[in-house]
């Protein structure tokens, strides 16, 4: 039966449609025969009990070029009631996840019993990548999250009389590896960073030992619906510790080792009971759980290419199956 989604996401004439996950979603759509809206998530409006949002239809398909351009058209927008209209919407525009955010999961929220919207929105909020995880803190580095310069520093000597060396900074809320920084044993950049942190975040920062295997990379694993999907190793670039893909990284082929495999078994069951339908938990090591992104998770398409599997078939496989079709 057809379906007609929503797509609540950043503009689709700046995406790169060769790593773009919500293309892949659209584009596997529309070869199931469903249609899709477009619309931006400043454009809710709730009234009276209703929620709308200015959107157009769109239909995506890839240039023979192979590169983003002339990858979607556009119908008229107009006014969409996300009750009636759509049978499901799609939350993915990029954090930062901030109060619009927040909001945007409250007014979705609303369309409980109605809509189905995925990835649920009251669990996209009460589970950022960076504070979820800390449910599963057993798997993880040793992790400090607060803004004191004292309290930094006390963990930072904690972790260096441990074995450890430099540390991670990292904002609580940030998405792609940006502000990621690295502070030396010594502490000397520690107190700039803080002052710059604190000036651009009001919330606390995220601190955590340099992981040396990162470069070796950064394994990135998709869970649909609580099950593996597909994973990618993400190597740093030339010049940096970063993995991130959007940081310059490169993915590679990869496997999950056996603590990969009961990373992922522990955190399947809560991740499917919060429908949580679309993740991506990143592995430093082979060991080290350090982030479950849940908000605009990416790398299926990476993963896709390199294991020929459809993971955007997945993810419609289990929408549709929520929706009784």
């Amino acid at each position: 039966m057809p379906v007609t989604v929503a797509v609540q996401m950043d503009p689709l004439a700046g995406i790169n449609i060769n790593g773009d996950s919500s293309f892949a979603l659209i584009e596997a759509a529309q070869k199931r025969g469903h249609s899709a809206f477009h619309y931006d998530v400043k454009t809710l409006a709730y009234e009276s009990g209703r929620l709308t949002a200015w959107a157009a239809p769109v239909t995506v398909q890839r240039p023979e070029s192979g590169k983003s351009g002339d990858h979607f058209s556009m119908g008229e927008h107009r006014s969409i009631d996300l009750a009636s209209d759509v049978d499901v919407v799609l939350m993915r525009q990029d954090p930062p996840f901030d109060l619009s955010y927040i909001t945007a999961t409250h007014l979705l929220e609303r369309l409980a019993g109605q809509t189905l919207v995925v990835n649920d929105p009251a669990s996209v909020r009460n589970a950022p990548e960076k504070v979820y995880v800390l449910d599963f803190a057993h798997f993880m580095p040793p992790t400090l999250i607060a803004r004191r310069i004292e309290d930094v520093r006390a963990f930072h000597a904690r972790q260096i009389e441990n074995g450890w060396s430099d540390l991670v900074m990292k904002p609580l809320h940030g998405n792609g590896g940006k502000a990621v920084v690295r502070i030396p044993a010594d502490g000397s950049n520690l107190s700039a960073l803080i002052e710059l942190f604190d000036n651009a975040w009001v919330e606390p920062h995220m601190f955590q030992p340099f992981l040396p295997e990162i470069s070796e990379g950064d394994k990135r694993i998709v869970l649909i619906d609580g099950e593996v999907a597909g994973a990618i190793n993400r190597r740093p670039g030339a010049g940096e510790f970063r993995s991130n893909l959007a940081a310059g990284g490169y993915a590679e082929v990869t496997t999950l080792n056996a603590r990969e495999e009961e990373i992922c078994a522990a955190l399947g069951p809560a991740l499917k009971e919060r429908g949580l339908v679309f993740v991506g938990i990143d592995v430093i090591g082979g060991k080290w759980l350090t982030e479950i992104n849940v908000t605009s998770p990416t790398g299926i398409m990476a993963i896709d290419r390199f294991n020929g599997t459809d993971t955007p078939g997945l993810i419609w496989d289990v929408i549709e199956r929520r929706l009784g079709h």
